[in-house]
């Protein structure tokens, strides 16, 4: 099994997402560190599911690039990923400045501190769809469409995609062949499941209007975005830091990963579709109020994905929602957070034919540092 023994550092572990591939790849078998900065909401996934509880946990700033650059020579890991962002559009308005200096920087400080590390084979670099300079089209953005970004989160994303194509034609150019890192970044859509507690996403919001007994407020109910659950992109990219690790050179680029066509809908179709696997108790109306600028039409073409890595979405989105519904369900009646992921891991990977590894077998870590 490829991931039994790898090591594996990852960054942004305490966010959302990173926490589901953290607990993947503890099932997976793999010996992971994490570095990050504290939880991001209260409540979160990471203490929620007790992420740590199997892995090395570091809190750190990557901002801080001679902290870093320690724990990675320490470390030696040999597959990174970088997840560390600040990652909400609304937020980058209010504070763009930690904005570029997280994503950009941070992004610069990661890679950085990777080429003194010569365990590294493959480095794996999530920035997002936003990245792309949106014209409103209705076709799919390409890996190889323009770059750009109306408000400063987008803006920063399409920088750090520089930074990487940079740092790879400058110090990275062929891979793990030739004893230096494959680096390929990835890009994709709007990710749900059980454990976001962000502000200003839909779900989390949702979730907290429910538990309050309130409705929630639907800001633009025409929006469409590329929604996906959260496991669909996650196994993209393990399947591509795979194929980094073992032919660096073919794989070293821009990836989408991103939902089948018919699961690009509108907020409101969300809203109302969750009101239904919700019951009653889930309400919603439209916020009437004046917000930012946000893109309204947004979709990803996966066809590269498709065909060089065999990576499609098994999901439809009307599965997602079940199955995030019934984690919150699950974690708001006094359920284990951490087992609900684990179980969701597991049934995914049967699905999807994705290796899995008996939990039995899986050494426990070490704790938060």
């Amino acid at each position: 099994m490829f991931w039994q023994n790898k090591k594996v550092f990852l960054t942004g572990h305490t966010g959302f997402k990173c926490g589901w591939l953290s607990l993947w790849l503890q099932m997976l078998g793999a010996q992971v560190t994490g570095y990050s900065l504290e939880p991001p909401t209260c409540p979160n996934l990471f203490e929620a599911a007790s992420v740590a509880s199997e892995m090395r946990s570091i809190h750190g700033d990557l901002l801080d690039l001679g902290h870093l650059k320690q724990v990675l020579a320490e470390c030696q890991p040999e597959i990174v990923f970088h997840l560390a962002a600040l990652p909400i559009v609304r937020l980058s308005y209010a504070n763009p400045v930690l904005t570029y200096a997280t994503n950009v920087m941070g992004t610069v400080h990661l890679l950085e501190a990777v080429r003194e590390i010569p365990s590294v084979s493959a480095v794996v670099v999530v920035t997002s769809d936003k990245c792309y300079e949106n014209r409103g089209s209705s076709q799919g953005y390409r890996e190889n469409d323009a770059l750009g970004g109306h408000d400063p989160y987008s803006s920063s994303k399409a920088c750090a995609e520089m930074v990487v194509s940079a740092y790879r034609s400058s110090f990275f150019e062929n891979g793990p062949r030739d004893g230096r890192p494959a680096v390929a970044s990835v890009r994709a859509g709007n990710v749900i499941g059980g454990g976001d507690w962000a502000q200003d996403r839909l779900i989390p919001d949702i979730i907290r209007a429910v538990a309050a007994g309130e409705a929630v407020k639907i800001r633009s109910p025409h929006a469409t975005r590329p929604w996906q659950h959260v496991l669909e992109p996650l196994r993209g990219y393990l399947m591509l830091a795979e194929k980094l690790y073992a032919d660096g050179s073919a794989f070293a680029s821009a990836w989408n990963f991103g939902p089948n066509g018919a699961d690009i809908q509108p907020v409101r179709w969300l809203a109302e579709n969750i009101a239904t696997n919700w019951g009653p108790a889930m309400r919603w109306e439209i916020d009437g109020g004046s917000h930012p600028h946000e893109d309204q039409l947004l979709q990803l073409d996966c066809s590269k994905a498709a065909q060089q890595l065999g990576w499609r979405p098994a999901l439809r989105l009307s599965e997602a929602l079940s199955l995030t519904v019934d984690w919150y369900r699950h974690f708001l009646t006094g359920g284990s957070a951490r087992d609900k992921c684990m179980e969701q891991i597991s049934a995914y990977c049967a699905r999807t034919g994705f290796e899995v590894q008996d939990l039995s077998t899986v050494q426990k870590g070490v704790a938060s540092e």
